[in-house]
């Protein structure tokens, strides 16, 4: 990779040479898809797109475009698994910065959006804590209905299945307990499991688990989030 880099040092438009390497057959045979099986595996639930948390992730994208930084092309820390519809229809090339120069998305490889987002259980809505969390709602359509829909969704099945776990380990039925913890990380929008472990630690729990005491109460339980928690 440091090759292909080199190569777009020198060129005399680097922007334009990136996109001519990146796009060449022989990556796109022999680069392509070793980087994305790389990135699926670090994605999270069944490979779902890291930016929306819903759709299979079918994209490798730039964070930082092309366009912006071509000498990122093939830097592996620049790449990400992304979904069709928030790489080439949302995103695509936009990278707003901050006045420093920084970049005002979130990058979910290596940051925790929880210090730039905070999501509504109730709601399903994410609310913007900073202005790089405002600027990701905005440009990835964050809070679009069906992200809503389908976070309320989990949310309202996250519950029975910490239920269902909790039951079959109990039972010493670990083979069930496996498939339920895999059922609660690998459906869609799991994002808002994270929300819900960490939540349920926060001041004032009682009020937005408010009709689920027994979903908090596991949630709480060390011997759960040792278990739900680990390897993630």
């Amino acid at each position: 990779m440091s090759g292909h880099t080199d190569d777009i040092r020198q060129a005399p438009v680097p922007r334009q040479r990136a996109k001519q390497l990146w796009e060449h057959t022989t990556v796109r045979r022999h680069v392509h898809p070793a980087l994305r099986t790389a990135l699926a595996e670090m994605a999270p639930g069944l490979e779902r797109c890291m930016y929306c948390g819903d759709n299979q992730g079918t994209d490798i994208d730039h964070f930082e475009p092309l366009r912006e930084n071509p000498l990122r092309t093939f830097d592996w820390s620049n790449h990400l698994l992304a979904c069709s519809l928030c790489n080439s229809h949302l995103k695509r090339d936009v990278f707003p910065l901050a006045a420093d120069g920084t970049p005002l998305l979130i990058d979910p490889s290596s940051e925790d959006p929880a210090a730039h987002l905070h999501l509504s259980l109730g709601t399903g809505v994410y609310v913007h804590l900073t202005d790089k969390g405002k600027e990701t709602v905005k440009v990835f359509g964050l809070n679009r209905g069906i992200l809503v829909r389908g976070r309320l969704n989990a949310y309202r099945i996250t519950p029975l299945l910490l239920r269902e776990w909790r039951v079959a380990v109990d039972k010493g039925d670990l083979e069930d307990a496996a498939d339920c913890a895999a059922t609660i990380w690998e459906q869609p929008t799991a994002d808002v499991v994270h929300a819900m472990f960490h939540q349920a630690l926060a001041p004032g729990a009682e009020d937005i688990f408010v009709d689920e005491s027994e979903a908090l109460a596991l949630l709480r339980d060390p011997e759960v989030r040792t278990a739900l928690l680990s390897g993630i």
